[in-house]
């Protein structure tokens, strides 16, 4: 690995340094070596940070990188940084992307079509029958499954999938080479081989209180959709399924025993708007690249756009055509931030130019 990326991962394990702030740093300095090498006085004088961030920053030797790096070369792990191919174009526009990723596995089903299934770790045995039919229903279609190797329905979902002749993509909160929970060791060697372990956390890095929420984050913004199988009221699952919604994704919920508290959380997803799941049709209408959309709407590539339509809608509206496409994919494309594409797209519903489609998908009408 070339001194640049290890100067990149030395300055992405300095405390409190996070996608913004390294982002500052490349913007200023040109190079993750430049900002690395700059004087204290300059990056808090010329980068706007703090003596106690420069200090951090300064304390870091570019050995800590290099220590990250051979590590996840003894591991076979592949270290991708946004710059690379390999960077998951759905993480780019969520709240608080990744700065650095390790995967170990088959990175390219970071650009395949995937759903999240997340639920209880203490769970029912209802929810680990739907469960396992739902993750393996949808791996047989071509879906990839992902979901954060915890005990319980998050290694239902993974090994489901797996048993299916699909594949799945098993999201940490530690770093690779630590086995949590041990009693998962089994199936960690299972997705290695046969899916993808991935993490933001380096090598070697134990688990700890706020490791989860960020992990969530991820399984969510990997995804398309996420489904909450079972979840009681304040568990991890209801987590990602706040990510989920702040990223722009679709949210949907298996209904359960009003009586039982391991659904009560995933309930009242529904109550307050998810889609419920009742059979594999309503996760699999979601992904109509891989199972066909039976509705087909023509679309005349001519078709003149409202007079009312804002400068920013009329653009985004090129972007669309009769196949349906994605809102991150319109943010890569437009170079807008998903809020702002998000807002485009109301407007451009409200005024009638295109629809909505399973999945959060959009076409012109």
């Amino acid at each position: 690995m070339d001194d640049e990326r290890i100067a990149y991962l030395a300055l992405a394990q300095v405390p409190g340094i996070g996608a913004a702030r390294l982002t500052t740093l490349l913007t200023t300095f040109d190079t993750a070596l430049g900002a690395h090498s700059a004087p204290f006085a300059l990056i808090r004088d010329h980068a706007g940070f703090s003596s106690a961030a420069a200090t951090a920053i300064k304390a870091t030797p570019l050995e800590t990188g290099r220590k990250i790096a051979e590590a996840a070369e003894r591991l076979g792990a592949e270290v991708i940084l946004p710059s690379d191919p390999d960077y998951p174009a759905s993480l780019r526009n969520i709240p608080d992307p990744p700065p650095v990723l390790f995967a170990l596995g088959d990175p390219t089903l970071l650009a395949r079509p995937t759903l999240a299934i997340v639920g209880s770790r203490d769970h029912s045995s209802y929810g680990a029958t739907v469960c396992r039919a739902l993750s393996g229903a949808a791996a047989e279609s071509g879906i990839v499954i992902a979901s954060g190797m915890a005990r319980g329905l998050d290694a239902v979902a993974h090994v489901a999938a797996l048993d299916a002749g699909g594949t799945t993509i098993g999201v940490l909160g530690n770093g690779l080479g630590v086995i949590y929970p041990a009693a998962n060791r089994a199936l960690y060697e299972r997705v290695a081989a046969d899916g993808l372990l991935l993490t933001e956390f380096p090598p070697g890095e134990r688990p700890m209180v706020g490791s989860f929420p960020r992990r969530n984050r991820l399984i969510s913004g990997i995804s398309r959709v996420t489904l909450v199988v079972e979840a009681a009221v304040g568990s991890g699952a209801l987590i990602t399924a706040g990510a989920a919604l702040d990223q722009g994704r679709e949210v949907m919920a298996v209904p359960g025993n009003i009586t039982s508290p391991v659904s009560a959380g995933s309930n009242r997803l529904i109550r307050d708007g998810a889609a419920p799941v009742l059979e594999a049709a309503d996760l699999l209408q979601h992904f109509p690249e891989l199972v066909p959309f039976t509705r087909k709407t023509a679309v005349a590539a001519s078709q003149a756009l409202p007079e009312s339509l804002l400068p920013g809608e009329r653009d985004l509206a090129g972007l669309f055509g009769s196949d349906p496409i994605h809102p991150d994919e319109l943010a890569i494309k437009s170079k807008r931030p998903i809020g702002e594409v998000l807002a485009l797209i109301s407007g451009l519903e409200i005024a009638g130019v295109i629809e909505q489609c399973p999945g959060r998908l959009f076409r012109r009408v």
